[in-house]
């Protein structure tokens, strides 16, 4: 049974349900539908246009012998918030809310990933704007949401430039309220992720100064709970699960139009921002193992986080995985998959 849809988000409007991503301050709310049937329950975390979707898309939600119950949340960190407190099992996040639930001691477990490129995630300026490379950035003011994805990116290209953040003038806002400052002139440039990179440059309202290629890991994670792990039954739905995910996404490489079409139609993204997206970001998405090098990856991201005050304490990232769904999946350093 499909969930109740949320009304379309119109053009440049905020897209936070989207997104895996991003971080900050979003609330969550909940679904009641399932799908599948059996005596057990898969309680699910998702963000619009997200799992779910793309695995009805996919045909993956036929035969299940056990439910999912599908819970519907903006972003990331209220996502692992709900792992942590056991009312969800699993759910897909991006490569940041994990390293700050880490840092909060939260119970939680990466139990799978997905590696792409990190061409979505891009510092964007204005289309008039005078400025061609990320170090003519010291002194202007930079719109970012403070702890996601996009933070490390734009800690990690400054430092690429020589810069750090005390050479910009950082504007800690939420998509939505950056978005708006954006386009009025309010900010310089503004550090952000797909599709709303998407939507900027189809819009003809911005351009790229740099991405996130060479500086960001391009990962992103499914999450348990560490309780849902210890019950077999549970974790043998997870396993089904995770193996339904990854035919998905060879799915949509192979269909990125028909992706496109239906993802347009889940979020009310225009089709023509929607197909970009999953042309730069979506479809380049290949399943990886949970392994050592995944692990020192986000580890330098908790690390930077840590030094600059964000984090409250030495996280050991290595505590918060299980490799115990790696199977045969190539190691996490393996290239996205190219269009």
């Amino acid at each position: 049974m499909r969930r109740r849809r949320l009304l379309p988000a119109a053009l440049l409007l905020p897209l936070s349900l989207l997104v895996t991503s991003c971080g900050g301050d979003a609330t969550a709310g909940t679904g009641t539908d399932t799908d599948g049937s059996g005596s057990v329950t898969l309680a699910v975390g998702d963000q619009k246009g997200g799992s779910e979707a793309v695995l009805r898309a996919a045909g993956e939600l036929k035969n299940l012998k056990y439910r999912i119950k599908w819970s519907t949340f903006t972003s990331g960190p209220p996502l692992l918030e709900a792992v942590n407190a056991r009312a969800v099992d699993i759910g897909g996040v991006g490569n940041t809310p994990p390293v700050f639930a880490a840092g909060a001691g939260s119970k939680i477990a990466v139990v799978a990933a997905q590696h792409g490129t990190s061409l979505g995630d891009a510092i964007l300026v204005p289309k008039g704007s005078k400025l061609t490379a990320p170090k003519q950035l010291k002194g202007r003011s930079v719109a970012v949401a403070q702890g996601s994805s996009a933070h490390y990116q734009l800690v990690a290209s400054l430092k690429a430039a020589g810069l750090t953040l005390k050479d910009v003038k950082v504007k800690y806002l939420q998509p939505a309220d950056a978005l708006a400052a954006f386009n009025s002139g309010k900010v310089d440039a503004w550090a952000v992720w797909d599709p709303y990179t998407s939507q900027v440059l189809q819009a003809k309202q911005g351009r790229v100064l740099t991405t996130g290629e060479g500086v960001t890991n391009g990962l992103a994670f499914q999450v348990a709970a560490p309780g849902a792990l210890r019950d077999p039954k549970k974790a043998a739905a997870i396993k089904d699960y995770l193996a339904r995910l990854r035919r998905a996404q060879v799915w949509v490489h192979d269909h990125q139009q028909e992706w496109a079409k239906v993802w347009a139609k889940d979020t009310g993204l225009p089709y023509e921002v929607a197909l970009a997206s999953v042309r730069r970001t979506n479809s380049t998405r290949v399943s990886v193992a949970v392994d050592k090098p995944l692990v020192a990856s986000e580890q330098q991201i908790a690390d930077t986080f840590t030094a600059l005050g964000l984090i409250p304490k030495k996280v050991d990232f290595g505590d918060f995985v299980d490799p115990r769904f790696n199977g045969d999946l190539p190691p996490s350093t393996t290239a996205p998959a190219r269009n």
